[in-house]
């Protein structure tokens, strides 16, 4: 493509609203316009994608995974490259690669693999998301707890010294770890601070939400739970306007209707916003892989560990819509909200999730039974269904 073009398409949503019979224009990698087909100026290069939609590509703040690839196992830059490659492939033009409770001396390589890839500036890379290992035991889930610790002043110390170095700097914490005076030091080092895998109390929660932290891992997994008597981070999520809530929507994590209560339950202007905390399964007919030593199989949709823990999830971004819209019966324009605005205003990211002039052109190309037909990266076509059905018939 030249360095401004046109795509045109029976539907463009820009994250906010529907342009019928519009074109988006791409200036460079930034979003130039959104104008109706008949207004683009006499000879602009125009890819035309027919009847089918154009939507902000998917932002995705959990992703353990891809490709063959689990970054606790792999954490270099091919990792890295490999996860966001897999995902690009099911729309996320924008991911946090995610590490879990590991040692020490995996989480400095991994933070110095960020390093490199923001350097390298590797599409589909916004950032490191450390999930652990300063968390509740009690909480665990499949996190290993024989390396889940409370946070040490060196700790403290490393992060904020690597704070803006992997791009943006995300942390899951459990206030059983982590003291909110910690919390208050890294998000002035530019953290953003999600709690999880944590037993706490509602009231407890509180002091972390005036400490900065702004986001729920994983909503109702690996939490103190909603109860008559006493609301647990699942309450706290839902009930505070500025906690963003991240939701695994796979069926398996959530029971639907648990997700459309808190749909309904929700209290602004945060929002619940949707992350796969996917493994390395997507993109692939693995079987299963390996964590921390242990096996985790890959069964009818979901990953466990052999005693049935459900171990990450073995889902893709555009599935997550899918079952929001057609399982959920939310509107399509708020499935892809969720997907897109949101988890960028969750992560406080500049020029992402929405197709506003002089945002980052990053979208995809949906057909009519919301197949991906194609995806965008600053501009650049990284992903298309087409030239892989090609190559397969090759």
């Amino acid at each position: 493509m030249t360095a401004v073009f046109a795509i045109t398409a029976s539907r463009i949503f820009d994250g906010q609203s529907f342009y019928l019979d519009a074109a988006l224009v791409v200036d460079g990698s930034k979003v130039g316009a959104i104008m109706p087909q008949s207004k683009l100026p006499a000879g602009m290069k125009t890819l035309p994608v027919g009847n089918n939609l154009i939507a902000p590509g998917f932002i995705d703040l959990q992703v353990n995974g891809g490709g063959g690839v689990l970054f606790n196992n792999q954490p270099d830059v091919t990792g890295i490259e490999t996860i966001c490659a897999a995902h690009a492939s099911f729309g996320t033009t924008a991911l946090m690669v995610t590490l879990i409770t590991d040692v020490p001396d995996i989480r400095d390589i991994a933070v110095e693999a960020g390093c490199q890839a923001a350097t390298n500036a590797v599409p589909g890379f916004l950032g490191l998301h450390l999930e652990g290992p300063h968390l509740s035991v009690a909480r665990k889930g499949t996190h290993d707890p024989a390396l889940i610790r409370p946070m040490t002043e060196d700790d403290l110390l490393y992060l904020e010294r690597k704070a803006g170095m992997f791009g943006l700097p995300m942390m899951t914490v459990a206030p059983e770890s982590v003291t909110p005076a910690q919390v208050r030091r890294l998000v002035a080092a530019g953290y953003r601070i999600s709690l999880g895998h944590t037993d706490s109390k509602c009231a407890a929660i509180a002091d972390y939400v005036d400490a900065g932290a702004t986001m729920v891992t994983h909503l109702f997994n690996a939490m103190s739970q909603l109860g008559n008597r006493e609301p647990g981070l699942v309450g706290a999520g839902l009930s505070s306007p500025a906690l963003h809530c991240g939701l695994i929507a796979d069926g398996f994590h959530v029971d639907p209707v648990t997700m459309r209560v808190a749909l309904a339950a929700k209290q602004g202007p945060a929002h619940i916003f949707l992350v796969t905390d996917a493994m390395s399964t997507i993109g692939t007919d693995s079987s299963g892989f390996d964590l921390n030593g242990r096996a985790v199989y890959r069964r009818d949709g979901r990953l466990t560990l052999a005693d049935g823990t459900l171990a990450g999830a073995d889902i893709d971004m555009l599935s997550c819509v899918r079952f929001v819209h057609e399982r959920l019966g939310q509107p399509l324009e708020e499935a892809l909200r969720m997907a897109s605005l949101y988890p960028a205003q969750a992560i406080a990211a500049p020029c992402k999730g929405s197709l506003t002039v002089g945002n980052d052109a990053d979208f995809i190309v949906l057909g009519e039974e919301l197949d991906l037909l194609s995806t965008w990266i600053g501009g650049a076509c990284v992903h298309e269904a087409n030239a892989e059905r090609r190559k397969a018939r090759a």
